[in-house]
């Protein structure tokens, strides 16, 4: 695409040097956008719940080929200018030229550009990228480029805090300035003394833990960007510093503590008002741990703690019970993740500058402490063919084009500190990465965890790179290489001709990654000649981020390297409305495998009814794999999703943004196995979430689809309704039955819970107290059927017998088992169990409002209003608010005896209605994927329009407005 053009008459570093640049995507002499039909469009967000309108700018200019999210999303996201003022933006021209002018006139005034011709092509060909999305830039280069603000184009930052009350203040304050700005950052608290050593001045140390606190309330308090959604920060620790059970412990100990005060009442929702109360849950925590402690896992043996002062051993452990301890924290809360120190450093450019000690929030960034990168990721679904093959040459050219943007940004970019502005300009990171692969993957035929699908995957990724480091090592020769080369030259020679081994022993399976692999060969080759004479503009290139936000700007259905999140989507459709559809990228698979039309429509129109492929008409099961995605009926096995990371991971600067996610059931040992099968496989970090080990999220997996054996139920039902009871003297006492009227008050109420689906009668004295239920669910006749009408009765006869409604609300709240997870009723959004959500549910009907918080039990209007006013108390209407869950106490539990029930008493379920529960409305395809396939959805509810999000990476991501939770 390029070539350099050279003055020799020039002796200045660069100077007399521009890059040619070559005319691809766009047309000569014709503006990209007059290439393009426009229309304008009205971008209304409302609150779902209650029609309230939130965001409205009317006649906004977008390309007809947009899709009305994609427009939403950027339109609320990244237009300037308060809405309605004349500085407001008003289409994406505007967006795209505040950016690409900016850059185009940073590559003029740095010398990049051969000549003006070449500059006004490299502006054309960048903004034909953007607005046909085939790639897109990090938000905050969308936020700040070309605007009054500072000029900060980095997501990814890396803090430093050394063994000095000064560094760890100073830690405080520049981290909360990062948040400050809507960013993250992480940083390695090893070199603090342990609690196990002493101060120059004879004392004890504090030891990082105790530090952690400090940096944990401010970001907590802090938050992001003034949003209501937490700071993104990454807490490391090595694995030889002598407090790192107490590290391990942090998070696993606090969410004990979030389940004990739950069951004592508090309110421990996410973003509830007493979550604040615990401690060190703004942070993911990772253990870095080095080759000799997995060596001394896999041996049995002994492993030295050391002094942060001297190295010496001061403790010795047994390595394997330290890392069950790993293994049983994360099992238990997802924390902490593992960093694998001698691989990442093993890859490592600038090692004669200082060691890789911490990675950004989301483990995708490694590098020098203090410093950051800016990252841009492709569209991979805008380069496959019309025949099913990816282009590789036309990937290569907007590889080299999107990589000199990159670089430029470094130029005029503002940063939060100057010791991260002076590193990011000596070593100039990049985090050039992709996403769509799993669309891709499928489109072509190929299954996610196939040797087909990981050696494409392999392929593209090397080519990305490799085309990188080339492009870099032209750069350098144009205006120099990275200040910090000279010194790391051989270093990063070396890991440039590892990365080209890498690529030579990949093995293509196939005639299309075998032309990408060719490619990716030729690419590794310029790398290596072209680094020994010029060096490289670059210390780092790519990266794998979770591309949340940008994904939505791209139109694109999976994000970052994970597979496609299910076969249907919740599509938004202009003028308002909406509509489920299969996944275009599901016709175009079977097309590729050799489905005829009508197979092809037959085929799916079942996965618009299921939501899966299994037993679908005409599909041969070896084709299922195909169509295996992250969630429903088959969803791919944890070590998929490390085998996919391990294939693309030698051929990245930095490391992937993605947790392994396993099931409820799944073991310590499941993830003691993908912890050490992941440093096996070369990974530079693992992180993994197991379902509902998380208080403060609505987690667990319903509809049956994962059934436990009658012990594991019973065992979690007795520690679901453990509580700490006050010894009272009993008091015995002869009851009276007071009977129901014979014409009395009845409601009746369908709901669903996680998918099953069932109503509840009630039925009420003349003073409004309960006096009957009747609970319908399973075929009449069924062993659950009969069930449940042996439950109604003994319920019933209690309340007419004088039992509390109270009590029994106590007693049957919080009761755990399946099904189990979203309901469809907005004042109780998750239910533990159908004992849970109906005894709730007659707890909202029954009881008044000062008995209902007594319980912590409250509607949703209730809750919102405790959000905008801070009090529950009854007072004028504000509307209603998404819970992520219910939490209630269980206290002042007392036992009663009733009577047998009498043989007459059996027609208190005669005459019950039958009805229909309403089906539940999806709004997003989480909740839609969760409607189909009856098994809730792991992700929190988007703390700013309430619809359910999804996994992007190791965050997630709400596909209604844009927002992530946590990682930008």
């Amino acid at each position: 695409m390029t070539e350099t053009a050279s003055n020799p008459t020039e002796t200045r570093r660069g100077a007399g040097k521009g890059l040619k640049i070559e005319r691809v995507f766009s047309t000569e002499g014709v503006h990209p956008y007059d290439e393009i039909n426009w229309e304008r469009r009205d971008v209304v967000q409302t609150n779902w719940k209650t029609g309230e309108t939130v965001f409205e700018q009317l006649g906004v200019e977008f390309p007809d080929f947009w899709s009305l999210n994609a427009s939403t999303i950027v339109t609320t996201k990244y237009f300037r200018g308060a809405v309605g003022s004349p500085e407001r933006e008003t289409g994406l021209r505007q967006l795209v030229d505040r950016v690409v002018k900016t850059y185009t006139k940073a590559g003029i005034e740095n010398g990049y550009f051969a000549s003006a011709a070449d500059a006004e092509v490299f502006e054309h060909e960048l903004t034909w990228l953007l607005v046909h999305q085939y790639f897109s830039f990090n938000s905050p280069v969308w936020f700040n480029v070309g605007t009054a603000s500072p000029q900060q184009v980095s997501a990814c930052f890396i803090l430093s805090v050394d063994d000095s009350m000064d560094s760890i203040l100073n830690w405080y304050k520049e981290e909360g300035f990062i948040f400050k700005g809507g960013s993250g950052a992480g940083l390695n608290l090893s070199r603090i003394r342990s609690s196990k050593e002493l101060l120059s001045s004879g004392g004890t140390a504090s030891g990082p833990v105790s530090f952690m606190r400090g940096a944990d309330a401010s970001a907590g308090t802090i938050k992001s960007g003034g949003a209501t959604r937490r700071a993104a920060k990454m807490v490391v620790l090595d694995v030889d510093h002598p407090d790192i059970e107490e590290f391990v412990e942090t998070k696993w100990r606090e969410e004990d503590k979030i389940r004990a005060l739950r069951d004592a009442g508090f309110d421990m929702d996410l973003g509830g008002k007493d979550i604040t109360s615990v401690q060190y849950q703004n942070a993911n925590n990772s253990v870095r741990v080095n080759d000799e402690f997995m060596r001394a896992v896999e041996e049995g043996r002994e492993f030295g703690l050391r002094s942060r002062k001297d190295g010496s051993v001061i403790e010795t452990v047994d390595a394997r019970s330290l890392f069950r301890k790993i293994s049983e924290a994360a099992w238990a809360c997802a924390d902490p993740g593992l960093q694998y120190d001698d691989t990442i450093n093993d890859w490592h450019t600038n090692p004669e500058t200082g060691r890789i000690t911490a990675s950004n929030p989301c483990s995708e960034y490694m590098s020098l402490d203090n410093s950051s990168c800016n990252l841009a990721s492709l569209n991979l679904m805008k380069f496959l063919r019309e025949d099913d093959t990816f282009d590789a040459a036309l990937f290569t050219r907007a590889v080299e084009l999107i990589i000199t943007a990159m670089d430029i940004s470094i130029c005029f970019a503002d940063f939060p500190t100057e010791p991260i502005g002076a590193t990011t300009r000596d070593y100039r990171q990049l985090g050039i990465g992709y996403a769509n692969l799993g669309a891709l993957l499928m489109a072509m035929g190929l299954g996610y965890d196939s040797e087909g699908g990981r050696a494409m995957a392999a392929t593209i990724t090397s080519l990305m790179t490799g085309t990188s480091y080339r492009r870099s090592a032209e750069l350098a020769d144009v205006v120099g290489p990275y200040a910090g080369y000279a010194r790391n030259a051989e270093a990063h020679q070396r890991v440039m001709r590892k990365h080209q081994a890498a690529n030579d022993a990949v093995r293509p399976l196939h005639l299309n990654d075998t032309a990408v692999h060719k490619a990716a060969t030729d690419e590794w080759a310029k790398v290596v000649e072209l680094g020994k004479t010029n060096g490289f503009r670059n210390a780092q290139a790519s990266v794998l981020a979770p591309t949340g936000t940008i994904g939505f700007m791209m139109d694109c259905d999976t994000t970052g390297i994970e597979p496609d999140f299910s076969l249907v989507k919740f599509k938004k459709l202009v003028g308002g409305g909406s509509m489920q559809i299969v996944n275009q990228t599901v016709p175009r698979a079977l097309k590729k495998l050799g489905y005829d039309a009508e197979k092809i429509e037959a085929i799916v129109d079942y996965i618009g009814e299921h939501g899966h492929v299994v037993d679908a008409p005409g599909l041969k099961p070896e084709h299922y794999e195909v169509f295996d995605t992250a969630m429903g009926e088959r969803s791919l096995k944890p070590m998929g999703h490390v085998k996919m990371m391990a294939a693309c991971q030698p051929f990245l600067s930095g490391a992937i943004s993605k947790t392994v996610n396993l099931p409820e059931s799944a073991t310590v040992e499941e993830i003691e196995q993908i912890y050490l099968e992941s440093w096996r496989l070369g990974l530079k970090a693992t992180a993994i979430y197991r379902d509902n080990c998380k208080v403060g999220q609505p987690l667990a997996d319903g509809g049956g689809k994962a059934k436990k054996d009658a012990a594991d139920a019973a065992e979690a039902a007795a520690a679901a309704t453990k509580v700490v009871e006050k010894v009272v003297e009993k008091v015995v006492y002869a009851p009276t039955r007071k009977r129901l009227p014979k014409s009395r008050q009845a409601r009746t109420t369908s709901f669903t819970v996680a998918g099953a689906e069932g109503y509840m009668t009630s039925g009420a004295h003349d003073d409004n107290t309960l006096g009957e239920i009747f609970l319908k669910l399973g075929k009449q006749g069924s062993t659950l059927a009969g069930v449940m009408d042996a439950f109604s009765i003994a319920v019933s006869i209690g309340l007419q017998y004088g039992v509390p409604l109270e009590t029994y609300v106590s007693k049957f709240t919080n009761l755990r088992f399946e099904p189990a997870g979203l309901t469809d009723d907005p004042d109780v959004r998750m239910a533990q169990s159908i004992m849970d959500y109906v005894f709730r549910r007659l707890a909202l009907d029954y009881l008044s409002f000062d008995e209902r918080s007594a319980l912590g039990i409250y509607s949703a209007e209730e809750r919102q209003r405790h959000l905008e006013t801070g009090s529950y108390e009854p007072v004028e209407e504000t509307g209603n608010a998404s819970e992520l869950l219910e939490t209630v106490p269980v206290a002042k539990a007392a036992d009663a005896e009733v009577e047998l029930v009498e043989a007459e008493d059996a027609d208190l379920l005669a005459g019950a209605p039958s009805v229909e529960p309403e089906a539940k409305v999806a709004k997003t395809t989480a909740e839609l994927l969760e409607k189909l396939t009856g098994t809730a959805v792991d992700s929190p509810l988007c703390m700013t329009c309430g619809t359910k999000m999804r996994p992007a990476g190791s965050c997630y991501v709400c596909e209604g407005c844009g927002s992530t939770s946590g990682c930008s």
